[in-house]
């Protein structure tokens, strides 16, 4: 397939990266300066600080997705609202198939009703990426497009790439002692099935130990 990958230097987009070309696929790479981003030499590279849609528009235009891994910058979380709706518009005005998106865990449900931000269980410095992720999923969700959400686990940090983990909708997966984690290696590997097994069209679903 033909990918768009927003935010490929990251810490999540740099193994997305490398699960989406260890599996043949056609990978664009935005990135704000191509002189310092550190790529692999499958993936082609296009240049983009995320402002404009008419850019990103062009990027993804023929794209049959475009996947954002964009982290906001952490004083201006809600950074990460204006790329996802500048993204939406991106998306349909290109005519590219699908966007997905590497979301956050705080929205997803610990008990019945009960969000992961309304438990009071997030660390303070947590809460502001949480939100901002929670409000961006708002606005996919009135969207027109094509659109995928996977939240991950609570804890969400480079690790192994395993194969071994466990699929949900709109709740937080834990361990029997309460423990909540993914590797980016196996939440890279639950994305990219997605993305070659569609399962979730218009919706969240999410992923963990």
């Amino acid at each position: 397939m033909k990918v768009v990958l927003v935010g490929a230097t990251g810490r999540a987009g740099s193994r997305i990266l490398q699960e989406l070309l260890a599996r043949g696929h056609q990978v664009t790479a935005v990135v704000r300066d191509s002189a310092k981003a550190q790529l692999d030499k499958r993936a082609k590279t296009a240049v983009s600080d995320l402002s404009n849609t008419a850019q990103l528009a062009e990027i993804t235009r023929g794209a049959d997705a475009v996947i954002s891994a964009y982290a906001p910058p952490p004083d201006n979380t809600d950074e990460l609202i204006g790329v996802t709706r500048r993204l939406i518009d991106a998306v349909a005005a290109s005519g590219a198939q699908r966007l997905m998106v590497v979301g956050g865990a705080g929205a997803l449900e610990v008990a019945p009703g009960v969000s992961l931000i309304d438990s009071g269980k997030l660390p303070p410095e947590w809460l502001p990426i949480a939100k901002s992720h929670a409000k961006a999923l708002d606005v996919l969700r009135s969207s027109n497009i094509d659109w995928t959400y996977l939240a991950p686990a609570a804890f969400f940090e480079p690790g192994e790439r395993t194969g071994k983990f466990r699929l949900g909708k709109d709740n937080l997966i834990a361990n029997d002692k309460g423990e909540s984690r993914i590797s980016m290696e196996d939440y890279a590997i639950a994305l990219v099935d997605e993305l070659e097994n569609p399962q979730h069209s218009k919706q969240r679903f999410s992923v963990g130990y």
